[in-house]
């Protein structure tokens, strides 16, 4: 078993890594499902062929409850389990569609300040504050994506776990 991470995949939205093992897609399927099966009072999760989503089962939902998705692949002869930490499909959406909405909002608004500027105009004093407050947004939704990680860090931390034991009881 061999485990690749980068420095960039600590500080993502959704933090990643990549095992590369012996096993074939088929067996480890087989033995991951087994695997859940056995860890069910802490975990639960939803594994077909390529995929798999696992969460840790915890009394409170908070908004970055996160979930690990195992994707697996076949590389040079070997099997690359790649794993996703992130929440649920739901949250993921409304942050991305935050993100692309404030992000869109800025350009225009810095555009309208900027032509305006080059047609020495003075009918949109406004843009360039405007301007500033979606940049400041944007930041605000990248600062609470990093909150909810760091509330969910030991949640993580147990689906990491989890992932890298499914793989070390299988090679017994």
């Amino acid at each position: 078993m061999k485990i690749e991470e980068t420095a960039i995949d600590h500080i993502r939205s959704r933090p990643r890594f990549k095992i590369f093992i012996e096993i074939s897609r088929e067996n480890y399927t087989t033995f991951l499902k087994n695997f859940l099966a056995s860890k069910s009072d802490e975990f639960s999760g939803n594994i077909n062929a390529e995929t798999a989503v696992i969460t840790v089962k915890t009394g409170q939902d908070d908004y970055w409850k996160p979930c690990l998705a195992l994707r697996t692949e076949t590389e040079e002869n070997k099997t690359v389990i790649r794993g996703v930490f992130g929440p649920s499909s739901a949250v993921w959406t409304f942050f991305m569609f935050l993100y692309f909405i404030f992000a869109i909002l800025w350009m225009v608004f810095i555009t309208i300040w900027f032509v305006e500027k080059q047609i020495k105009s003075n009918d949109f004093p406004w843009a360039l504050p405007v301007s500033f407050i979606m940049l400041f947004l944007l930041l605000g939704t990248y600062l609470a994506t990093r909150l909810g990680q760091q509330k969910a860090k030991t949640e993580m931390q147990k689906l990491r776990k989890f992932a890298e034991e499914s793989i070390t009881e299988f090679e017994k």
